[in-house]
């Protein structure tokens, strides 16, 4: 094999919306209310291997606004990629699907929110960024103390409610 083999790959392949649904559940009477909505927002991240060197990352975010204990809008958004990955230290893998990978997606992810909500007839919503190393890094923490979920997925919730799993 020549050195030009081994050089290390990683392309994106398509970015595509792969799920996306809204609710709203008070509307009309929602649109009368004065008071501006409380966000809630959830993360979840997964990777999962399509084929040799292929491989699927997804970033789901579910947002629920509240104006005192009726929700205005839920939306729940799948922003989905296939990436190719080849000649990655094995040690650099899962770093790459649950870091590089998230934040490629997540500024589509964003914008998609932002529309649907805009077309809801509610004022935009412009998610935060989210650092997408911190979530990875407290899930590798996690399954470091859970280690009898060593090849399952782990959950976690967030200090600010939200939640990560990666794959």
């Amino acid at each position: 094999m020549s050195d030009e083999n081994l050089q290390p790959i990683f392309q994106i392949q398509r970015v595509y919306l792969k799920d996306m649904s809204l609710e709203q559940p008070n509307s009309p009477a929602i649109f009368l209310e004065q008071e501006a909505p409380k966000l809630e927002v959830a993360v979840d991240v997964n990777a999962e291997a399509l084929a040799d060197g292929i491989f699927e990352s997804t970033v789901t975010i579910t947002l629920t606004a509240k104006i005192q204990d009726k929700v205005a809008f839920l939306v729940e958004g799948k922003q989905a990629g296939i990436f190719e990955v080849r000649n990655i230290p094995e040690d650099q893998l899962d770093p790459l699907l649950g870091i590089g990978c998230p934040n490629i997606l997540y500024p589509y992810l964003r914008a998609n929110i932002a529309d649907i909500i805009t077309r809801a007839g509610f004022p935009p919503v412009h998610l935060a960024e989210i650092n997408f190393e911190a979530y990875y890094q407290q899930r590798v923490q996690a399954a470091a103390t859970q280690q009898g979920q060593a090849n399952g997925a782990s959950g976690l919730v967030m200090p600010d409610g939200s939640s990560a799993t990666i794959n």
